[in-house]
């Protein structure tokens, strides 16, 4: 996330008064923003400009944050997202989360919250991994720079959410050894996140799971976590 210069966060939100309240607060953090009240708008932001972190209002008129957060996903962008939303349910967070989002926060927010998440992000960002940039593990090639997944030794793609992505990256880095719920949901999520850790992280490790087919076998242990076989 941005070494070298502010980091710089897009607050995707259609109320006006609080996207104001947000840049404004944000900008007097040290941080470089910039505001976007629609979902296209965003995604024409994200395409035209380096952006480290997304809050994303889930609830956007015409195109919704949903749909905003499958976008991001599906074209890999190299940006963090907090979704934000009225609705309070756990399913919600979880849904959300599954989209690919790296944290979640439910409107009416404390300010002083959302700036712990934005830190605990920054804090996860800049950890890194002393690891080559390219991991194989059996049929499987994972590229960290591109963050590319591939099958059938490079020959074929395999199209991974931010959070499959995470996933598999922690078990090729583990190269054959365990990983725990816990230490990939604190990795992958970051445990800012208040869900379940053993419910997100076995509806993505199944996901998972599906979209390597044969490629890779995905082992679990009660008690020990999940090791690539």
């Amino acid at each position: 996330m941005g070494e070298g210069r502010e980091m710089r966060i897009l607050i995707v939100e259609d109320d006006r008064e609080l996207a104001a309240a947000l840049d404004d607060a944000l900008r007097y953090e040290g941080y470089a923003t910039c505001v976007a009240a629609t979902g296209v708008e965003a995604l024409q932001m994200l395409a035209d400009q380096t952006v480290d972190i997304v809050l994303l209002d889930r609830d956007l008129p015409v195109l919704s944050g949903d749909a905003v957060m499958a976008t991001i996903a599906a074209n890999r962008m190299p940006v963090a997202v907090i979704m934000l939303t009225a609705a309070a349910e756990v399913s919600d967070r979880v849904s959300g989360l599954d989209l690919g989002a790296d944290d979640y926060l439910t409107k009416p927010f404390a300010y002083p919250e959302l700036l712990a998440r934005i830190r605990a992000l920054q804090r996860r960002a800049g950890k890194g991994h002393a690891t080559a940039a390219v991991l194989t593990h059996g049929d499987l090639t994972l590229d960290t720079t591109r963050r590319l997944v591939f099958r059938d030794q490079g020959c074929t793609l395999v199209k991974l959410t931010p959070k499959e992505y995470g996933i598999l990256l922690e078990l090729m880095r583990a190269d054959g050894g365990y990983v725990s719920v816990n230490e990939l949901y604190e990795t992958v999520w970051d445990n800012a996140a208040a869900v379940e850790p053993a419910d997100v992280v076995k509806s993505t490790i199944y996901s998972l799971r599906r979209k390597l087919g044969d490629a890779q076998t995905i082992e679990s242990t009660r008690g020990e976590g999940y090791r690539l076989a």
